[in-house]
């Protein structure tokens, strides 16, 4: 039988070499994130059963963020990966002829992962780098890489128009962006981004549920490692996101269905006053939380890293940037000053910390 195979997913052709091996011997794949301190390593390991077997045909087990506790694994198929890989390069009409990928992000993520198992079974080149550090990311766009995918941390740090296409996740994307920046919705139990700029991939489909987003395709998980499958009886995957679409038929995400803030009965989306409050000149991050408020029931909090320690912004000048685009319920409450905000790999905010 095939066995579950851990690799430290370095990114390095190491790596590549060692999946490859993984899958031409049948087995399926565990990447680890080799960042991690020993007792998180051997929790990751002993809870997705390490060396035990799989099913036939399955591929990955990936861990999910862990934004909300312990990381679980999706159990990702050849079918479902390689379903991604085709969905996902003839939507941005990749060329193996002409195209590079460049792989910089953890891939121990299904962000980064997704780069290399597009490059490998679609036989496009690969350029990897160990970590996203801007420098590194540009010098490989003037060697040739013309296909990248990152978060919108390092996307801000960065001269996209060195490539041909940046495909954007992980995060929440800036108001803002370059023309050739795509930006995606998806998970680690869909395999990845399944929705580029607000339409799903051939194959994929999206509807929403009592403001829930629902993913139907053959991207996704075919179980968790412990057994459960997330998935309805219809192949339907609830995803825990709130969204809705569009008069186009677009999906718009609002966040997580647990960040929601309700203040004096009106509902407050994260996403929307964080990309109105990096707006301001002297925000250079920002993430919205809510705190129990005796008279609104939860009051709108905003965590702000200044542009410059010397000069932060007053809440009064943050509320009135944020009513000249949103309603004035969203404006924040409360402001916290801090040189950090803390995020996971991937630059997801863990709002659970900042509560």
């Amino acid at each position: 039988m095939p066995r579950l195979v851990p690799i430290d997913a370095t990114g390095d052709v190491a790596f590549v070499e060692a999946l490859q091996r993984a899958w031409d011997a049948g087995d399926a794949v565990l990447p680890v994130d080799p960042r991690l301190p020993r007792p998180a390593r051997e929790r990751l390991l002993a809870d997705l059963r390490a060396g035990e077997e799989v099913e036939p045909g399955d591929a990955l087990v990936v861990a999910t963020s862990g934004t909300t506790g312990e990381p679980r694994g999706a159990v990702l198929t050849h079918d479902a990966v390689a379903a991604a890989a085709r969905a996902t390069s003839e939507r941005l009409a990749v060329d193996p002829g002409a195209d590079r990928w460049l792989a910089c992000l953890p891939l121990a993520h299904v962000g980064g992962l997704g780069v290399v198992t597009r490059a490998v079974l679609t036989g496009t080149p690969l350029t990897l780098l160990p970590r996203p550090d801007p420098a590194a990311v540009e010098g490989a766009a003037r060697s040739g890489a013309t296909l990248v995918s990152l978060v919108p941390t390092v996307l801000g740090r960065i001269d996209a128009a060195l490539f041909r296409t940046v495909v954007l996740g992980g995060a929440a994307p800036p108001a803002v962006r370059p023309p050739n920046v795509v930006t995606t919705y998806g998970l680690t139990e869909t395999g990845g981004g399944v929705v580029y700029d607000g339409v799903p991939l051939d194959g994929v489909e999206v509807r929403v549920v009592a403001g829930e987003i629902h993913v139907r395709g053959p991207t996704l998980l075919r179980a968790m490692r412990d057994g459960t499958d997330p998935k309805d009886p219809d192949g339907w995957l609830p995803t825990r996101d709130a969204g809705a679409l569009d008069a186009c038929g677009r999906l718009v995400v609002h966040g997580r269905v647990d960040d929601v803030i309700v203040t004096g009965g009106e509902n407050v989306w994260p996403d929307p006053v964080e990309a109105a409050l990096v707006t301001h000149p002297a925000v250079a991050e920002a993430a919205v939380v809510g705190r129990p408020d005796p008279e609104w029931g939860q009051r709108v909090v905003a965590w702000v890293v200044p542009r410059d320690a010397g000069e932060p912004p007053a809440l009064d000048e943050l509320r009135d940037h944020v009513r000249a685009t949103l309603p004035a319920w969203a404006a924040p409450r409360e402001l916290v000053l801090t040189d950090r905000l803390p995020r996971t790999a991937l630059g997801k905010v863990r709002r659970k910390r900042l509560a």
